[in-house]
């Protein structure tokens, strides 16, 4: 294990409604995982914060520190139930109060469970755009920096010049 894994803070962020369920046990899986290769970890369970700060409606100590948390780790590890072929309504008003660049630059882990190979899409349609959503000047910037290295390479074609 080396030194940057040692410092390396995961937040481990349970979407679930239910204590008992099974995205919460991945996400303790993949937080008990990262523990053992040196990484500090934290779970955030969205069901035992206050609901009216959660849902924006006043402050909570509890709903700061999840808050501060997931905006300071290295790695979130995001489990949640599919419910109406996305991710947990616990899962969206905890992200809608982070700060808007909160997840740039940070690794995304998206756990999701259900209860048929369907909802395995979920992950791409609802969890990727959720973390790529943050960083969307950081993958504007590589395309205008891929775009110019195939063009000083000559690799452009006649029709792709935009003339």
């Amino acid at each position: 294990m080396s030194d940057s894994t040692k410092r390396l803070a995961v937040v481990g962020i349970s979407g679930s409604p239910s204590k008992t369920s099974k995205s919460r046990t991945l996400v303790e899986y993949a937080l008990a995982q990262l523990a053992a290769r040196g990484a500090t970890t934290q779970l955030v369970d969205l069901a035992a914060l206050p609901a009216e700060p959660l849902l924006g409606r006043g402050t909570s100590a509890a709903v700061a520190g999840a808050i501060e948390a997931a905006t300071r780790a290295g790695i979130i590890v995001a489990g949640t139930p599919v419910y109406r072929a996305t991710y947990s309504g616990l899962l969206k008003v905890f992200f809608d109060l982070l700060p808007q660049d909160g997840l740039i630059g940070k690794i995304g882990v998206p756990l999701v469970t259900g209860h048929g190979a369907a909802h395995a899409l979920s992950v791409d349609h609802g969890l990727r755009p959720l973390f790529a959503s943050h960083e969307l000047l950081e993958a504007v910037d590589r395309a205008v920096a891929e775009a110019l290295a195939l063009a000083t390479a000559g690799l452009s074609g006649p029709g792709l010049r935009g003339t």
